[in-house]
């Protein structure tokens, strides 16, 4: 999500990359209100749906992972005459129309992590008593138990989860904005790395969903 949030913030502006933002706090409400309901947990019983949907994943992934990568070149700083009106022409700065949100939106729906922990530290939130929240997390929870215990059950600490998010959303794509005024090279970088980060994440969903499947 954040891979697709930065490549929105350098290439298209802050509104851009809040926008991405705005698409993966969505899904998570979603898959909080599916929690709610008990929906979620129906797709830890079926491996084959598991399977697939880290297939689906996977592919969008990767052919995301192409765009931003076939954008690096378009993605330098605009000229030193757009730099002192701000960078604020749209034609300098928007390269093409901004799907951020759809495309975080998706990712986050098509992510079997992102069920999983709502299926597991998500539900837990909502029940009164001790939760160990990183102790969930994929290959690494074994080594973090204990680090980060929270007391659940209460409306305040789901409020704050989604204020946490919500302060992260609108702070990350404004840090990259103004980042990238000052470094003539940080678009294309962050571009870069977006397009590395997606395809590398893309690959290893594929290799989940052909064991899973398999």
């Amino acid at each position: 999500m954040n891979a697709v949030i930065a490549e929105e913030s350098v290439l298209r502006g802050w509104t851009a990359g809040a926008k991405a933002g705005l698409g993966a706090g969505l899904a998570d409400f979603v898959f909080f209100l599916l929690a709610l309901g008990g929906v979620v947990g129906a797709v830890q019983q079926y491996p084959t749906a598991q399977g697939a949907l880290f297939g689906v994943g996977g592919l969008l992934m990767c052919y995301f992972a192409y765009g931003a990568a076939t954008g690096v070149r378009e993605s330098f700083a605009p000229s030193s005459t757009d730099a002192v009106d701000g960078g604020t022409d749209a034609a300098s700065r928007d390269r093409g129309e901004s799907t951020g949100f759809r495309r975080a939106f998706v990712l986050a729906l098509t992510n079997p992590y992102q069920i999983l922990f709502w299926l597991t530290a998500g539900v837990g939130l909502l029940d009164p008593g001790r939760l160990d929240v990183l102790a969930v997390l994929p290959y690494v929870g074994d080594a973090l138990a204990g680090l980060f215990v929270v007391e659940t059950g209460s409306p305040a600490l789901i409020v704050g989860l989604f204020g946490g998010v919500t302060l992260w959303l609108v702070s990350f794509p404004a840090a990259l904005v103004q980042a990238g005024r000052r470094v003539d090279s940080f678009a294309p970088a962050v571009a870069a790395v977006s397009a590395l980060v997606l395809g590398g994440f893309g690959v290893s969903f594929l290799f989940e969903a052909w064991r899973t499947l398999g």
